[in-house]
């Protein structure tokens, strides 16, 4: 079977005999049909059935509170003060990166409780099914690398409570690598922490979610608390004043500055659907998403923010990691309270955002010889290779680098799928044909081509002209130096318009065909 593309301007074709759609709008394939089978199958990629699609608006919102108040996030905010924000300029900008993010969150997510596929196999539809490995290795290859930065804060985390409980005979110990082996054996430890709750599965990662975002969100509101304390009042931390003011200097460092922000959960906002399709209705994950990204992830910043200008009142620097500001908890209960909220924290995000999704992307290169279990493996492998500990040693490099480049590749998909099944199929999918060789998703030997061009122009143009340190030092292409602050919306932008100019003969080609 050759390309194939819905028509952009006739009616639906009729759904597939394999499956069935329910007065709810949800589709399933049918109870009377086989299930999908072949290479391209297997249990882990398989449509949940509707029966199982559970998940409801407080188990989305539970979800993103569990992700949204983290090290990680809280490193967002106290990096924008340490690079010479104030609180006011650190939250607008967060506030306003979530909100821009949230709209591609809920249009790639609305596949997810309508058909109960993941992420790589939505992506089948506008990619092809050999074509969807492409998308789906590049997200793995970015979670990888932020579940080694998130393994790495948890491991620091163990490091220095280890430390005040034991003494100098655990933090003054040989260094191997430029860092003390006892820090080594924490990342190993909480690395394999990790892989353990994840091979136990979805439900434990659900369960997990629901109690660590209440006591997360309680462990920053008693850094607050500390923090004020020590500075003597509120008044310390609200007064601490930008470096930058509100004039050009502010506004040259935002746009990068909104676009990591945006990057932060580009991520997310691809495999979303790896989390939708276990949802009971679409008003579940909508509203749950609505109602558990932005608002907690600018709580949170306005949390960190504050307590990162408290440490600059009190200890006369931005204290900008928060594992290192809360082993200067004088208390041995106080610095365990700070350091296990850190902890659970970590773990939550770390599971859910970077193990469970990379698992199914890793497992859909080879389905039928890669699990899910074994996807979460060579993740937690491949992040330790990708060496976190130097992404992680600034807030320049952290900010600037690492989230650009990653919102600038992300936001390209992005782009791709929404222009796919937003505007050329209507939200319709034939589920069987998403695991069918040879099938409407099939396109040349399993590729669409227009797909990848697409990609590769938005991803030049979006991060060709990037500064890559420290990873390497230069630009590969300067000239696209200026297109690089603004990476986000220049991939998402024009791998989107170029994917919709490239498949209309395809379309035209279709409706000529009936």
């Amino acid at each position: 079977m050759t390309d194939t593309a819905p028509p952009a301007a006739t009616p639906p074709p009729p759904p597939s005999p394999g499956q069935v759609t329910l007065p709810d709008g949800r589709v399933e394939l049918a109870p009377d049909a086989p299930p999908p089978d072949g290479r391209y199958a297997n249990a882990d990629l398989l449509p949940v059935p509707a029966a199982g699609r559970t998940w409801t608006t407080y188990n989305f919102s539970a979800l993103w509170v569990g992700m949204a108040h983290n090290t990680a996030s809280w490193t967002l905010a106290s990096g924008l003060i340490a690079v010479g924000m104030d609180w006011k300029q650190a939250v607008f900008t967060i506030a306003l990166a979530n909100l821009i993010v949230l709209a591609p969150m809920l249009l790639t997510g609305h596949a997810g409780p309508k058909y109960g596929i993941p992420f790589p196999v939505f992506a089948r539809s506008s990619f092809g099914i050999r074509g969807a490995n492409l998308p789906a290795v590049v997200r793995a290859l970015v979670a990888c690398g932020w579940f080694g930065i998130q393994t790495w804060i948890g491991g620091e985390a163990i490091y220095f409570l280890a430390g005040k409980l034991i003494g100098e005979g655990w933090t003054d110990t040989a260094s191997v690598g430029g860092h003390p082996w006892t820090l080594w054996l924490s990342f190993a430890l909480f690395w394999a922490l990790q892989v353990a709750i994840i091979f136990r599965g979805m439900e434990t990662v659900r369960r997990f979610e629901n109690w660590a975002a209440p006591f997360v969100l309680v462990g920053a509101f008693v850094m607050l608390w500390w923090m004020s304390d020590k500075a003597g009042g509120f008044g310390p931390l609200l007064d601490q004043p930008s470096k930058l003011g509100w004039d050009a200097d502010f506004w040259k460092l935002f746009g990068p500055a909104l676009m990591g922000m945006i990057g932060f959960w580009s991520t997310l906002s691809l495999n979303i659907p790896d989390f939708t399709r276990y949802g009971k209705s679409q008003r579940a994950q909508t509203w749950g998403q609505a109602l558990g990204l932005p608002t907690t992830m600018t709580l949170f910043a306005f949390l960190s923010v504050m307590v990162t200008s408290g440490s600059q009142a009190v200890y006369g620097e931005a204290i900008w990691d928060p594992v290192r500001l809360a082993a200067k908890v004088d208390s041995a209960v106080g610095l365990l309270f700070a350091l296990v909220t850190v902890l659970v924290a970590t773990l939550s995000v770390n599971i859910a955002a970077n193990l469970v999704s990379p698992s199914f992307d890793f497992s859909n290169v080879a389905p039928r010889r890669v699990s899910f279990r074994t996807g979460a493996l060579a993740t937690a492998v491949i992040a330790v290779l990708i060496m976190p500990w130097r992404l992680y040693q600034d807030p320049q490099g952290y900010i600037f680098t690492w989230l650009g480049l990653v919102a600038g590749l992300l936001g390209t998909v992005a782009g791709i799928l929404i222009a796919d099944y937003w505007i050329l199929r209507r939200t319709r999918l034939d589920l069987p044909g998403l695991y069918w060789e040879g099938g409407p998703y099939w396109y040349s030997r399993g590729w669409n081509w227009r797909a990848v061009v697409a990609f590769l122009t938005g991803g030049v143009l979006a991060v060709g002209g990037a500064d890559f340190a420290p990873l390497v030092e230069g630009r590969p292409l300067p000239a696209l130096s200026g297109l690089a602050d603004y990476g986000w919306a220049v991939g998402l932008g024009t791998a989107m318009l170029l994917y919709l100019l490239l498949m209309l003969p395809v379309a035209a080609r279709r409706r000529e065909q009936g």
